[in-house]
C-alpha cells in the first residue's frame, strides 16, 4: 500500500492545529483581543502583551506605533505580539475598543 504523503494528518505543535498534508488548516480564534501583562524574563519589568489581533505585519507596526504614542511610552511589535511597556491594560483596552476590536483584560 503506498501513502500520498499529501493525505495524512500530521500534528504541528507550532499554532496547536492539525495541519493536512504540508498545508497548514487556517482555523480562526475567538475574535477577541486579548491584553495582558508579563513581567517574566524582562528582570521584573512590566509590559502589557496585545494578543490576537487579525491584522498583518505591517499594521501590527503600525497599530503599535498609534497605541505608543496614546500610552506615552515604548515597546515593539514580536511575533504577532504587540509589546508596550509599563502596565497600560486600561488604557490600550479603552483604546483598542475605540477602535472597533472587541478587546478584554486577561489575567491577573
Amino acid at each position: 500500500m503506498k501513502h500520498n504523503d499529501n493525505s495524512r494528518l500530521v500534528w504541528s505543535s507550532d499554532g496547536g492545529r492539525v495541519v493536512q498534508g504540508k498545508t497548514k488548516v487556517a482555523v480562526k480564534g475567538d475574535g477577541r483581543v486579548r491584553v495582558e501583562r508579563q513581567t517574566k524574563g524582562r528582570k521584573g519589568k512590566g509590559v502589557s502583551l496585545i494578543t490576537g489581533l487579525p491584522l498583518g505585519a505591517e499594521e501590527l507596526k503600525a497599530l503599535a506605533t498609534e497605541l505608543k504614542r496614546a500610552c506615552g511610552c515604548g515597546g515593539t511589535v514580536r511575533d504577532g505580539t504587540i509589546e508596550i511597556q509599563g502596565d497600560n491594560r486600561d488604557l490600550l483596552v479603552a483604546e483598542l475598543n475605540k477602535r472597533g476590536y472587541e478587546a478584554k483584560k486577561s489575567g491577573g
